[in-house]
């Protein structure tokens, strides 16, 4: 198969029906008709003898083949599209696209306020989708284009993904107002002695804090392990356990439970925040300008 004999629109047809399950929707996205898209698959599935789609009811459900390709077509029409834009200007004010961002939900309350009042006020036709991917699948995404931006907590990840601290935030514990014993003050012995919640989407494995405990030698006892910090903080307000989490956080979800907000009464590291991006957006002015934007909003801000 010759690159020169492949007609390259027909891979943003396979992306599109890949990405939506449905011709009907492939065709509304791409701003064709629906027989020019099965036009399309169908020179698809002749050029790599394969069905790539089956039809189940209304979806259109990938062949193992289309599974295995998506990625690396993905990759390469977006380098393809960086290329060709990467010289032009970027006007957020004219600009009519969808960014995603990949953020853990704890920074959804800290980051989508400030970063969304830039966005709708300097690019009305631009809009961004907040979403939760596995932090194993974080540069096949970025490197794909299917994401844009992440943020998230230092990360080892390779270096054609690139990095900025945006911010960094302390280590807070969360006591109900009328704590029998924790009042306006925390020492370790009474830390220690306490009963906790651990705020995790993980199903088992430490938090951070029990990793620098570990390293006193301590092991607090968690009473309860939940998924979000949110709820974390009302059961706090209804009984004597203890909650340790990041303080940006703790002031927002805390605010209609009252609880105290104390200091964590051991060393430990900040909770820094990270921007990640691919190598191949580095000089994209659309993705540029995101950062820029998303850089700003975390200005003075703990997380």
């Amino acid at each position: 198969m010759h690159l020169s004999r492949v007609d390259l629109n027909l891979f943003t047809v396979f992306v599109a029906i890949y990405t939506e399950g449905s011709v009907t929707r492939a065709s509304q996205q791409l701003n064709l008709t629906q027989p020019a898209i099965s036009h399309a698959l169908n020179r698809l599935r002749q050029l790599f003898n394969d069905p790539l789609f089956v039809r189940q009811g209304q979806m259109m459900v990938s062949t193992p083949l289309a599974r295995s390709i998506i990625e690396p077509v993905r990759q390469a029409l977006r380098g393809l599209e960086v290329t060709l834009t990467e010289n032009d200007k970027f006007d957020p004010a004219l600009a009519s696209k969808q960014f995603n961002l990949a953020l853990r939900d704890v920074l959804e309350s800290t980051a989508l306020p400030p970063l969304m009042e830039s966005i709708t006020r300097q690019a009305p036709q631009i809009n961004l989708a907040a979403i939760q991917v596995e932090r194993r699948e974080l540069v096949s995404e970025l490197a794909a284009g299917s994401l844009d931006l992440a943020i998230d907590m230092l990360l080892p990840l390779p270096n054609e993904i690139h990095r900025q601290k945006v911010v960094q935030g302390n280590t807070v514990v969360l006591a109900k107002r009328n704590h029998p014993i924790i009042q306006g003050k925390l020492d370790l012995d009474t830390y220690m002695q306490a009963e906790h919640i651990l705020a995790s989407s993980r199903r088992k494995g430490m938090g951070l804090e029990d990793f620098e405990l570990s390293r006193l030698g301590l092991q607090r006892r968690i009473r309860l392990r939940c998924q979000h910090y949110f709820a974390a903080c009302r059961v706090v307000s209804q009984t004597d356990l203890l909650l340790t989490m990041p303080e940006g956080y703790a002031r927002i979800a805390n605010e209609q439970f009252d609880n105290q907000i104390l200091p964590l009464p051991a060393a430990m590291p900040s909770w820094d925040v990270y921007l990640y991006w691919h190598q191949n957006v580095e000089n994209d002015p659309a993705n540029r300008w995101l950062r820029q934007q998303v850089i700003e909003a975390f200005q003075d801000q703990t997380v």
